[in-house]
């Protein structure tokens, strides 16, 4: 099995290889990105000669980081279990709009706050309902004549490089008020996303895909070493595949872009919310621990850290009502000469 990944070890951070409990690194010069835009066949063949000619490191011995800086991050929302019940929890509402059956929906989400298992995740300013999004989320590789553009879903099935765990952190009670506007999330989303423990090559999946493309590969989230929800991937609504290629059309997709699955049924706190008609299990607080668990992929764990303690909102002023320049008390002298 080949795992990419990146990690912190004696005052430096590595890019490499992961195998048999130990790391190891990539000569000067290569790094994850390098491999994604060197595509899956080559950089299988890097792994076999890395692995034949580096000196490893226990992996005990690293802190392992997100395993890529992605260019894009596209979260859809492709478990209909999830729909449902977050819906419930959101709007009040049961049920799944007819519209979800029409075609993947997915928003962007922040590269830029991206974050590696065993780090810390503060809860942001003026939210008290912290969650958590369990997801599975493919990342594209170079595809050797491909430009990446309005692909088929069997051109954007060789696109896939690999795949990740990704927990999509959420502060619910920012979330429902921004997304009443019918735009986002924004504040409720961006503060941070968990990708790891590492990039698992497609290659090693090829064999689970059922006829259709799915993957039956379990998930699982655990607060504070109690099971919270389980679920299967293969539950999509879609297959990676067609995911990907819905993201290309009129567009394109990148090596280096990240494509989140959606939660899956019963993986977060807010679905259960709307189920249960309470909040229960409660929000996340500081101290609690997240563990989220797939088949094929491993485990990544992040603590709950302290909330900043800030105002962050802006009211809109009031409007003026008129849209004369000169009720803004703007004048205009024109002198003749």
């Amino acid at each position: 099995m080949v795992k990419i990944a990146r990690w912190n070890h004696d005052g430096g951070t590595y890019e490499g290889f992961v195998g048999d409990h130990n790391c190891y690194a990539l000569a000067e010069g290569r790094s994850v990105q390098y491999l994604l835009h060197a595509g899956l066949e080559e950089t299988l063949a890097i792994a076999a000669e890395t692995f034949r000619s580096t000196a490893p490191v226990p992996l005990q011995d690293v802190q392992l980081l997100a395993p890529l800086l992605p260019g894009t991050i596209r979260d859809f929302v492709a478990f209909e279990e999830h729909v449902e019940g977050v819906r419930k929890s959101i709007d009040g509402i049961a049920g799944v709009v007819a519209e979800w059956y029409e075609a993947p929906t997915f928003y962007f989400t922040n590269p830029h706050t991206v974050t590696g298992t065993g780090e810390v995740i503060g809860i942001p300013a003026g939210s008290s309902e912290l969650d958590f999004e369990t997801e599975v989320a493919a990342v594209v590789g170079h595809v050797p004549g491909s430009d990446g553009r309005n692909l088929t879903a069997a051109d954007a099935h060789r696109h896939i490089f690999g795949y990740t765990i990704l927990n999509d952190w959420s502060a619910r009670d920012l979330q429902r008020r921004e997304m009443k506007v019918s735009l986002g999330p924004c504040k409720g989303k961006d503060f941070a996303n968990t990708l790891g423990p590492w990039i698992v090559t497609a290659d090693e999946f090829e064999h689970l895909h059922d006829h259709q493309g799915f993957l039956p590969l379990s998930m699982a989230v655990e607060v504070n070493g109690q099971a919270i929800g389980q679920d299967l991937l293969s539950n999509m609504g879609w297959p990676f595949a067609e995911l990907v290629a819905y993201a290309s059309q009129d567009s394109v997709v990148r090596p280096g872009d990240v494509l989140g699955s959606g939660t899956c049924g019963s993986g977060c706190l807010a679905e259960l919310w709307g189920r249960n008609g309470a909040k229960t299990p409660p929000p996340l607080k500081t101290g609690d621990s997240v563990r989220m668990t797939v088949e094929g992929i491993g485990s990544i764990l992040n603590a709950v850290g302290e909330r900043r303690e800030a105002v962050t909102r802006v009211p809109a002023r009031n409007r003026p009502g008129s849209k004369e320049r000169g009720s803004h008390n703007v004048r205009e002298t024109v002198t003749n000469h």
